[in-house]
Order: structure tokens, then C-alpha cells, then sequence
């Protein structure tokens, strides 16, 4: 079913599955997907939860302004709190969508009942990783490459060739069948549609070292990045975009932290593996 949300930075539009009257799940794509980056999973959890897929700021039918600044971490907070409302849920992300997650449940707790994960990152650990120069660092050269003025025309030409080339570099895309593709790239609208996706890249406050070498940390607020919820991490071991070492030491702002490493599944886990990141979290969200 289709949903338009009400904010005050303008609509939000959402993709739902299930029964209002159940428990709500809120499910945040990242980069560069939309909402229908859960269509092979919201299903399969739809029996136990309201689940929402919203397009968020910038992307899809929701669109943005041009505007950098429209796209700091605070403000997509905020976009979601609005679509959330009053009442606390159940929060997923992935990708860019587990910054938001997690801002969520730092910032605005009262909303967030439980956290879920699937291959994102903490901005404490993965700042860590990024800016020690090491694997993590090389891995994220390419937020230097989004972040150069202009990216969006490059990766938009030829059909999409660079991003669908950075998309899908050393993972599996074999889920992404001809009609997928076809709605990814009626969701990305062209050079103006990338270039509001990419500007969550722009407005970021990480630093990325190159790699071999290593920056000083930038003064993070520690005692407000702190998460008192339930927290479940799912893990695909054979992600490539993020690594291991952005999450260590996630515990020490994470004491109800759960761990699940789903073998075989990449960043791309919940296309490749739905039927396994469901029944994840089915059991975890039951006990």
C-alpha cells in the first residue's frame, strides 16, 4: 500500500505492508536504494508487524531540496520522528538508513522501542575505523569520489553504468533481476535525483582518511551516542563496503547488544538472504 506522511519539511512517502492495527515497523533503505529495497523482506514480516518503507529525504517520491544542508543527520532524524509520531516502534536500518536509526534512537529514545541493524554502523566505531588509515579507510575512498562537485552527472550517464558499477562492486547483485533494475532507475530520476541522494555524503561530518595514513578524531558529543534500547546487529560476513573493524568496540555504546552474522550474504543481505533476516528478527522481536 501506498502512504504519503505529513512533516514539517513536507511529505514523506512510504510503501506499507500489513495490518495497521499490529506493531509498527519502521524500515530505513540507504544508498542508493528507496522503499522498495524491502520488498523481499517486509513481507515476510508483515504477519507480525505494520511495516513502513518510507522514501526518505531525497530519494524516490519523496524527493529534496538542493540544499546540503536539508540532508545533516539531525534533519532526517527529524523527517522520521514526524513519520513515527507519537507513539514508540520498532526501528530497522541499513546503509545510510542505519544512521538515521541509530540518531533515532539516541536522540529521539522515546520512539524508539527496539533497534535493528543490518550492516550499518555506529558513527563512533566507524569514525574510528575511517580515520586510522586502515582497511575501513580504503574501503571508503569512494565517499571522497560522491562527495566531488558534479558526481551525480558522472554516475548518471551511460545509463547508470558508474553506479550501478559502484553498486555492485565485489558484492553479489544477483537479485537484481530486469524489473528491479528498471524500478531502481525510475526511483533514481536521473543526474537531479542522485545528486539529493548524494547529498546525505556532502553533509556528513566523517572524515575519511587515505588510506596509510591518519587523522586526528573529530570532538564527538560521547555521552549523548549512547544506545538504551535492545539493540540487534545482523551481519553479512562478506560485506566489502563496511568491515568489521566499524563496528568494534560498538558495545561499549551498546550494552543490550545482540550479534547475528548471517554467512554468505553481503551488504546487499536483506536481497539475498530475506527468508534468514526475517526469521532473525522474528525470533529476536519474541524473546
Amino acid at each position: 500500500m501506498e502512504t504519503w506522511y505529513d512533516t514539517p519539511r513536507g511529505p514523506i512517502f512510504a510503501q506499507t505492508y500489513g495490518d495497521p492495527s499490529l506493531p509498527r515497523l519502521l524500515m530505513l533503505h540507504g544508498f542508493p536504494e528507496y522503499s522498495g529495497a524491502w520488498e523481499a523482506l517486509a513481507p515476510r514480516l508483515a504477519h507480525r508487524f505494520h511495516c513502513i518503507c518510507p522514501d526518505q529525504r531525497g530519494y524516490g517520491k519523496t524527493g529534496g531540496p538542493d540544499d546540503v544542508a536539508a540532508y545533516r543527520t539531525s534533519a532526517l532524524v527529524a523527517d522520521m520522528a514526524a513519520v513515527i509520531g507519537d507513539e514508540p516502534l520498532t526501528v530497522l536500518g541499513h546503509d545510510w538508513g542505519a544512521s538515521v536509526a541509530y540518531g533515532l534512537a539516541m536522540f529521539r529514545p522515546e520512539l524508539v522501542d527496539r533497534l535493528i541493524i543490518a550492516n550499518g554502523v555506529h558513527p563512533v566505531p566507524f569514525q574510528r575505523a575511517l580515520a586510522n588509515g586502515g582497511a575501513q579507510a580504503e574501503a571508503s575512498q569512494y565517499i571522497k569520489v560522491l562527495r566531488k562537485e558534479g558526481s551525480e552527472n558522472r554516475l548518471a550517464e551511460d545509463d547508470y553504468a558508474k553506479l550501478l558499477q559502484l553498486f555492485s562492486a565485489k558484492m553479489d547483485l544477483s537479485w537484481m533481476t530486469p524489473d528491479r533494475l528498471a524500478a531502481y532507475k525510475s526511483a533514481w530520476g536521473g543526474a537531479a535525483g542522485l545528486k539529493t541522494m548524494i547529498h546525505w555524503y556532502r553533509a556528513s561530518p566523517l572524515v575519511v582518511a587515505k588510506p596509510g595514513e591518519s587523522l586526528p578524531l573529530p570532538d564527538l558529543p560521547l555521552d549523548k551516542l549512547h544506545i538504551a534500547q535492545p539493540h540487534l546487529l545482523i551481519w553479512g560476513t562478506d560485506d566489502t563496503a563496511l568491515l568489521p573493524e566499524a563496528t568494534e568496540g560498538l558495545e561499549a555504546f551498546a550494552p543490550n547488544l545482540t550479534r547475528v552474522k548471517v554467512d554468505g550474504a553481503d551488504h546487499w543481505l536483506a536481497h539475498q538472504a530475506p527468508e534468514k533476516i526475517a526469521e532473525i528478527i522474528l525470533d529476536w522481536t519474541t524473546t
